[in-house]
């Protein structure tokens, strides 16, 4: 046995209600009373919660990633410069200047070549998971080759 309840609603909400159970091919009914029922559902807040959870976990998965590209992003230019002072003598005062327009020109090549990369979704990160992939099978291969002998 049903009871019959008679409730007010928005005309946007009613129209809503009516679209639903028309595409659905429900009665109105049906429609109010399962999300009633959704709503007072216990475990309903415990759905969302772990849906939270759910991207949270994921949110946090991504920060990692991002933390860890820094930080290989910083080393890597950190001991690009370090290297880089280190084997670059000083120049005399006279070289100075052809010195800085070739630096202008170098400059402008390795921009265009950075954007042409980029444009074509090619990654350092991709790079460095490929030559270590590579490498590892190298190793692999050379471990197995060993052991055989």
């Amino acid at each position: 046995m049903r009871v019959r309840l008679n409730v007010y609603f928005a005309p946007d909400l009613a129209r809503q209600v009516s679209e639903l159970a028309i595409r659905r091919r429900l009665s109105r009914s049906a429609i109010i009373e399962a999300a009633v029922a959704s709503y007072m559902s216990p475990d309903g807040s415990d759905r969302l919660e772990a849906a939270f959870a759910r991207r949270l976990d994921r949110l946090s998965r991504h920060v990692q990633r991002l933390e860890r590209n820094a930080g290989l992003t910083t080393e890597a230019l950190a001991l690009f410069v370090r290297f880089w002072l280190s084997v670059t003598p000083p120049l005399p005062d006279e070289d100075q200047a052809a010195a800085q327009v070739k630096g202008r020109q170098r400059y402008e090549g390795f921009l265009e070549t950075l954007a042409r990369r980029y444009a074509a979704g090619r990654h350092l990160m991709n790079e460095i998971g490929e030559d270590f992939a590579a490498d590892l099978k190298e190793d692999d291969g050379s471990d197995r080759e060993q052991q055989a002998d």
